[in-house]
Parts: structure tokens; sequence; C-alpha cells
């Protein structure tokens, strides 16, 4: 049964008013709501969703909302999965922008804000190791992996372009598999 338009803007406003960092800090929240709690999307699906959101223009985690909402209601589904997952940090900036430059210099906002950036360092981890336990599957898929860090992390190239780079190879891969194997004639 589809979820209504309440439910999705409920359940992606709950998300983006609970978790700091972006895209990959949301990861494991999105998967706990999306997947395990709402079954809206499978484990696969997620990391279909996320690798596009990398691609596509904007924040991760909005289209990531969007896709599922999508997916879940059509396109007035997207449309308020993306306002669902939007406005609490709208509300939220826009309360900080108000009162953070009077204690922009306050040693304990400094510490408290040293402590999520910690907090976020270790959701990211957890979703990067929990993504690379399911892509990273046979000693092709490990050998993408390795050429992509590579190619990220030395050469500076574009997350677009890897993940185009990544959907080549899977499809070469795929063709020159399809045409090892011997036919049925």
């Amino acid at each position: 049964m589809k979820p209504s338009l309440f439910k999705l803007y409920y359940t992606f406003a709950s998300i983006g008013l609970v978790t700091f960092g972006g895209g990959l800090a949301m990861l494991p929240i999105f998967n706990r709501m999306c997947v395990d709690k709402n079954h809206w999307c499978t484990d696969e699906d997620l990391t279909r969703y996320y690798a596009i959101g990398q691609c596509t223009p904007g924040i991760i985690a909005v289209n990531t909302s969007t896709f599922i909402g999508y997916y879940q209601r059509g396109i007035p589904g997207g449309i308020i999965a993306t306002l669902g997952m939007v406005t609490p940090s709208f509300l939220i900036i826009t309360l900080i922008a108000m009162v953070l430059s009077n204690f922009e210099d306050n040693v304990y906002v400094m510490h408290a804000m040293a402590g999520i950036r910690i907090g976020v360092c270790v959701l990211m981890t957890n979703a990067i190791l929990k993504l690379a336990r399911k892509s990273i599957v046979d000693y092709f898929t490990m050998l993408i992996f390795i050429i992509a860090l590579i190619f990220l992390f030395y050469f500076g190239l574009s997350p677009v372009l890897i993940v185009l780079f990544g959907i080549l190879a899977g499809l070469m891969h795929t063709l020159f598999k399809l045409k090892r194997r011997p036919t049925d004639e």
C-alpha cells in the first residue's frame, strides 16, 4: 500500500530534522526509515538512489528523498518528500542565522560544533562501510573501487565522472561476460 502524502512529508521532515552532515551522514537514517521501517525501497534501491543523487545537481539527501517520494506517489510524492526534507533545514538555518552572530565567539558553541563535526564523521564512516559491504561483492567490483579511489584522491577526478566510469565499466563487464557465454545452439 502506498503511503499518504502526509506520511511522506512527515517521514522526510523527521529525517531532515534529526540529522546533521549532509547526504552520507543521513544514509543510516534513510535506511532505517525507508528500508527497514516503511519498506518503501530495498537496500539496493537506496544505494542506487544515492548514486544517482550524487550525479544529479543538488543535495544528495534531497535528491534521494525526491526519488523515493516519486516512486511511491508519482510527481506529487516527489514534491512532498522534497518539501519534507528541506523544511527542517530551512527553519533551523533561518533561526541559527538570526542568533548565531551573537554566539559565534562563545567557547561552548565552538566546542559543540566541533563535537557535531566528529559525530558526523562517525556517521559518514558507518554509511561508507555499509555501502562498501553491499557494493564490493567480487574481484571486479573491488578493482573498480580501487581504480575509482585512485582517480578521486590522486587525480582529483569529479565524482560524477567516477560514477559514469563505474557505469561504463559495469556495462562493458556485462557485455564481455555475455559474449563469452556459450550459446545453446
